[in-house]
């Protein structure tokens, strides 16, 4: 196959230097699984080929919404319906899946401290604080607030309909998965060793993968929280580093998936 991996122009960003990165491993990948790869920056002049969108998620979102050709990766539709966080929520809570008190951060006066506030349409844990009272400036329809829930960070994936196996974080508790701990100083991750909650949560994941309407890949967080065994949404990301390392590829590969197969499903959409 002729692959064309689309990466973001080069910014002063870290999602940029992330996102280009991976994009370069990916093509490298695909090169050595036999398929001729080229690398073009997103609205250049692309060569021959199915285009491959390696992005961060706001230029994602972005790109996706205005392309006129065939690509590989999430619909249009798929990722607004999960970028927007407060959305996301309501969504799933809709579909009885458990998720922590959630407010616009308007009407932040709806949710009892302790408190988490993010970014209503963001992505890798940017911009997410925990206050004591939510700022004026803050206090607008673009954050949202949630109650903060203390526990473990687990995540697992999700390919064309097929789930991995969850992953915990190992983080200390109380220790926020921030956009450091996952990029700059990486938390180790490991298998759910608890079979009976391993399988809970993976189908679980299935679950809202299936109805946020994923048909690509997908990783889908949770927390879990300490001493009652709450299993609380969090987020799902289809439009996740898809990179070998990646939590997403941990997952997948922990059940049964080989790195090989991962990558054929990756450009099933093309053939």
């Amino acid at each position: 196959m002729r692959l064309c991996v689309v990466r973001e122009p080069w910014r002063a960003h870290p999602l940029a230097w992330i996102h280009r990165a991976e994009a370069a491993s990916v093509a490298g990948e695909f090169r050595a699984a036999g398929h001729a790869v080229a690398l073009a920056e997103l609205g250049s002049a692309y060569p021959e080929g199915h285009l491959l969108l390696r992005l961060s998620d706001p230029v994602m979102l972005s790109a996706v919404r205005s392309l006129a050709v065939p690509y590989i990766g999430p619909r249009a539709a798929v990722m607004e319906r999960c970028y927007d966080k407060y959305e996301a929520c309501h969504l799933a809570a809709a579909q009885d899946v458990d998720v922590p008190a959630t407010a616009l951060a308007s009407e932040a006066g709806s949710i009892l401290p302790p408190l988490v506030l993010k970014p209503r349409r963001g992505s890798d844990s940017l911009g997410v604080r925990f206050p004591r009272r939510i700022a004026s400036r803050c206090a607008t329809p673009e954050y949202i607030v949630q109650r903060r829930i203390r526990g473990t960070d687990l995540t697992v994936a999700s390919l064309r309909g097929r789930t991995g196996v969850p992953l915990r974080i190992l983080l200390p508790e109380g220790t926020p998965y921030s956009f450091a701990r996952k990029y700059l100083l990486p938390a180790r991750r490991a298998p759910l060793a608890d079979a009976p909650l391993s399988q809970r949560v993976r189908d679980l994941a299935a679950r809202i993968a299936a109805f946020f309407g994923s048909d690509w890949a997908a990783r889908v967080d949770f927390i879990l929280e300490s001493g009652t065994g709450r299993l609380c949404f969090l987020e799902c990301d289809v439009a996740p580093l898809i990179g070998d390392g990646s939590a997403f590829t941990e997952s997948l590969s922990l059940a049964g998936m080989t790195r090989a197969e991962q990558l054929r499903l990756l450009l099933e959409p093309a053939a």
